[in-house]
């Protein structure tokens, strides 16, 4: 599989990251193990992972992806770069989540810990947190740079001037900046386009996208008349995703982009991780799976480029989702 720079960095990844929020609730451990054989044969070596992971059991299920894939890597570290994030909840106490550098010390050694390794290749933050001051939060990061502990930092589910405060007081104070951001992208969530992405472009910050298939939706296999049952229908994120996604609005555009697929001869999940990777600013798409089989779609993508004139089909009609309501 093709790699490609993090941004400005000198770090080389795999056009397809994968992303690990099912394993340890959705995905049973010899599940995930499978998973992560089938995205390594693939060419894949790019992992992404959370404390918080795996989405949906609370605190009584914290860590337990990082503790798979940890348990996974033993032996084969050296091969596969491990990215993962901090900030959310991990514990009952007020101080056991955030961008305090209290959090922030502890949460990189518990995820170390896990993961069966002395350093992560990106640690991220999982999103914005307004009661910390960013410069307390880019000086804790700079010094797991500076310690050793992690080799890149980057951040998720920043806004556009969110992360140009971050770049911007890290650049101020000689800190280490943020050299990633992971966003919400796909066909039918296109706000990015509008702000975050030029930055990115311009301060060569790298882009890695999750949720490229939206949910599940722009698979195809959904139908608008039947009522998703169950906490995982749509992926890990449940009501999040449904109230996300599932609007006559968004199935008119699955129906429209079926023809679409059919015209390119691929399959609508590889057409959705094409046109994502199609944009030059993205770096690596994070992709998952809940079976090992649902990989091959999405490795696809990233060994056929997307034909130029499906992309501007594609674009023009999903036109409306670049400009779109409020995120939800």
């Amino acid at each position: 599989m093709e790699s490609t720079r993090l941004g400005r960095t000198g770090l080389q990844v795999s056009r397809i990251c994968l992303g690990t929020m099912t394993f340890g609730l959705q995905c049973d451990e010899e599940t995930s193990r499978a998973i992560l054989d089938t995205a390594a044969e693939g060419g894949v070596t790019f992992l992404d992972a959370a404390d918080v992971y795996p989405l949906g059991g609370g605190l009584d299920t914290v860590g337990r992806t990082e503790e798979i894939v940890g348990r996974w890597l033993k032996g084969r570290r050296d091969d596969f770069i491990v990215a993962t994030k901090c900030v959310g909840a991990m514990g009952p106490h007020p101080w056991n989540q955030g961008a305090s550098r209290r959090h922030i010390l502890d949460a990189v050694d518990a995820s170390l810990r896990r993961l069966g390794t002395d350093y992560i290749d990106l640690y991220q933050l999982h999103s914005y947190d307004g009661q910390t001051p960013i410069e307390e939060t880019v000086a804790a990061l700079d010094h797991l740079v500076q310690v050793g502990k992690v080799r890149y930092v980057g951040c998720s589910n920043f806004l556009s001037y969110q992360l140009a405060r971050a770049i911007g007081k890290a650049e101020l104070h000689n800190l280490a900046r943020m050299d990633s951001v992971q966003p919400r992208y796909n066909l039918l969530f296109r706000q990015i386009e509008r702000e975050l992405l030029p930055l990115c472009a311009e301060e060569g910050v790298g882009v890695i996208p999750y949720n490229p298939i939206a949910g599940g939706l722009l698979t195809g296999k959904h139908k608008r008349d039947s009522v998703p049952e169950g906490r995982f229908t749509l992926g890990n994120a449940g009501p999040r995703y449904q109230d996300r996604y599932w609007h006559d609005r968004e199935f008119d555009t699955v129906d429209a982009l079926r023809p679409v697929a059919d015209k390119a001869g691929v399959s609508m999940t590889t057409l959705a991780v094409q046109w994502v990777l199609a944009n030059p600013v993205i770096t690596s798409a994070i992709v998952g799976a809940s079976r090992p089989d649902q990989l091959a779609d999405s490795l696809a993508a990233a060994e056929t480029p997307l034909d130029p004139a499906i992309k501007e089909e594609l674009d023009e009609l999903t036109a409306v989702y670049r400009q779109g309501d409020a995120p939800r």
